[in-house]
């Protein structure tokens, strides 16, 4: 039977078992943010619930079809989307319900940030995200989950309680310390490669508002702010992460720019972030309490959807003075007013966690350098280049490995180091929860 046929099969099983309106032919318009991905699926699921999940996964695998599970849609290498394949998109999936007694949150599979954000917020709550609204909190969670208030209250991942998870058999398991405990071992920091994650339950916390913003500086002054921020930082509370990087300034040149968050006492957090500023002579500075929404909002005025993204990433110990000048060097070459640099700080709660009680293992203070090429149309040749080869000049001053929710297919050295002395263990889960490798997400070390 051809792979049409195969898929007109499942189209019919599943139409059979679920809504017909939820089983669709895609129509060609964009599944995922990133437009250089041209993968079509040739089937498109939208559950509803488990159940509608569980029969997605048995159709496919019943019939032969490769399938892919689509949470928010910003994996930049387009691992959500089955090339001709089912895709099973979670993006009906958002419903949001909160114990502000236990500050427990149960988050469907298609939930983004602001999603989950703005449903605990009446509470007085927040919840560990990314640095983007728009992101899928299942994804970002799995694969680990820097973001403003990781020195404070954890990575995400750290504040995953439990997980509903559809295995490749079909199953519809729970997934927690209790339960699954070697699936909840590995789900937190190998992502979804084990099953389809339905549903999580995660930790909230209380925070009305926080110390948040941007502040700007020319590049001239990037190695004396780096410097600067690098002693700063050495000696920051919990209560203070700092992104920092590089983007296009209000000029439109190439600028140094931090991005603080203070979850602690506003008063003292003031004079806090007031230091920053003094690191050089910004440009700008726009800083001040706000809701955590609109610390979200920050980046996702420029993560449009439709635009073309190629993504690299680099771990280092510090602002060392090489990677100081590897950075400049970049921001000198940009081959794109839409590309940037974005460098997250993974220090205080993020870092007691003992490395082995996730899978997610580089519990070491650290900072991720996410190297984000962004183009209009084109196949991007010469700005994928430009990633490539800061990443290049980053190598030598980095530590082995990498993020995995940022690595692509190309990055084998990384990946093979991505879970230190975790990665045995991870694959040993892989086998076990998923012999037949039907679930692709992050990728995953090679261990035979």
């Amino acid at each position: 039977m051809s792979t049409s046929d195969l898929v007109t099969a499942a189209a019919r099983d599943l139409a059979s078992r679920m809504d017909a309106a939820q089983v669709q032919v895609p129509d060609g318009a964009q599944l995922i943010w990133n437009a250089a991905v041209r993968h079509r699926p040739a089937l498109l699921v939208r559950p509803r619930s488990a159940r509608d999940v569980q029969a997605a996964i048995r159709v496919a695998r019943d019939r032969g079809v490769r399938l892919s599970v689509l949470g928010g849609g910003h994996d930049w290498a387009g691992r959500a989307v089955c090339d001709g394949g089912l895709v099973i998109d979670m993006s009906g999936m958002q419903s949001v319900t909160v114990d502000p007694m236990t500050r427990i949150a149960t988050v469907g599979g298609g939930v983004i940030a602001t999603g989950l954000i703005d449903a605990v917020a009446p509470y007085g709550l927040v919840a560990a995200t990314g640095n983007c609204g728009g992101v899928g909190m299942a994804g970002l969670t799995l694969g680990g989950g820097y973001g403003p208030l990781n020195g404070r209250f954890g990575l995400a991942v750290d504040n995953l309680l439990g997980a509903e998870v559809v295995l490749a058999d079909g199953r519809i398991v729970t997934a927690s310390a209790a339960q699954e405990p070697e699936l909840f071992w590995a789900l937190r920091g190998g992502g979804g490669n084990f099953g389809a994650v339905t549903s999580m339950r995660v930790r909230l916390h209380p925070l009305d508002r926080l110390i948040g913003g941007m502040i700007m500086f020319p590049l001239s002054q990037a190695a004396t702010v780096w410097r600067g921020l690098q002693g700063v930082l050495a000696t920051a509370p919990d209560v203070m992460t700092v992104q920092s990087g590089l983007m296009s300034g209000p000029d439109g040149n190439p600028a140094v720019y931090l991005q603080p968050a203070w979850s602690g006492d506003l008063r003292s957090g003031l004079a806090a972030v007031d230091l920053l500023a003094t690191l050089g002579t910004p440009l700008t500075t726009q800083v001040a309490p706000v809701a955590y929404h609109d610390v979200l909002r920050l980046f996702d005025v420029g993560c449009v959807r439709g635009l073309c993204w190629a993504v690299r990433t680099r771990t280092v110990a510090g602002y060392t003075p090489e990677v100081i000048d590897a950075l400049v060097e970049a921001a000198r070459a940009l081959t794109s007013p839409r590309s940037l640099i974005s460098i997250h700080h993974c220090h205080g709660a993020s870092t007691r966690v003992a490395p082995e009680e996730t899978a997610f293992a580089n519990r070491r203070p650290h900072f991720v350098i996410e190297i984000v090429a962004c183009w209009e149309t084109g196949d991007g040749a010469h700005h994928r280049a430009w990633a490539d080869a800061v990443s290049d000049a980053l190598a030598p001053h980095a530590i082995s490995g990498g993020y995995a929710n940022l690595l692509g297919p190309g990055d084998k050295a990384q990946i093979e180091k991505a879970h230190g002395d975790n990665a045995a263990r991870l694959i040993a889960a892989k086998k076990r929860y998923d012999p037949d490798a039907v679930f692709t997400a992050i990728p995953l070390p090679s261990v035979s």
